[in-house]
């Protein structure tokens, strides 16, 4: 994945950068598959250094709720799926289900419910509903990389592997400890990143 082509993806949909040094421009990459239970998307972190370059670490990830929770809504009107946008400050360092320290969500997103009941991702023909959810971007097990999503996300953005998370996490705390507990999550599709790859 080049930082060239995430960048150009975010300039074609008019979404803000944030350009100070180590300050994180968090982007997840959702695949253009309909298949659930796999860590098949990216959740792309990039930021300028002190001198001006920048840096691009890119975790196998996913971004869509797990084969469990598709058939086991916790939400009568369905299970959510987080719509593609960028969502100014929806996460800060916090606990996730009072556990461990993540990126808890503590502003409002949009997500579309699939109520169909089926192991299948429905991203066109559910109801969308806006509001607080615990959309959180967390890992899955604690150690090693887990294989498949299963009941580690109902929405959540979620790491497969436990140490590229604990990585994040570092990078988030530099963030924090630089500007604000405030991060910005953005969340685009792969074809979108196509489209920018044949520009560039």
């Amino acid at each position: 994945m080049q930082l060239s082509d995430i960048r150009e993806a975010l300039v074609e949909k008019g979404y803000r950068e944030f350009l100070r040094p180590f300050e994180l421009n968090i982007v997840g990459v959702r695949a253009d598959s309909t298949i659930p239970n796999r860590f098949d998307d990216w959740i792309n972190v990039y930021y300028r250094n002190q001198d001006g370059t920048w840096a691009l670490h890119t975790y196998p990830a996913t971004t869509d709720p797990g084969t469990y929770w598709l058939e086991n809504p916790l939400n009568p009107q369905g299970t959510a799926i987080l719509k593609e946008g960028q969502y100014l400050g929806s996460h800060e360092i916090g606990l996730h289900r009072g556990k461990y320290m993540a990126l808890v969500q503590q502003r409002p997103v949009t997500v579309i419910r699939d109520y169909d009941r089926k192991a299948v991702l429905d991203f066109m023909n559910g109801k969308e509903d806006r509001g607080l959810f615990g959309i959180n971007i967390h890992h899955a097990l604690a150690e090693g990389t887990t294989k498949y999503v299963d009941k580690f996300s109902a929405g959540c953005q979620v790491f497969a592997n436990a140490e590229d998370f604990n990585l994040f996490m570092q990078l988030c705390y530099r963030h924090r400890d630089l500007y604000t507990n405030d991060f910005t999550y953005t969340l685009i599709d792969q074809r979108a990143l196509a489209r920018a790859t044949k520009k560039n």
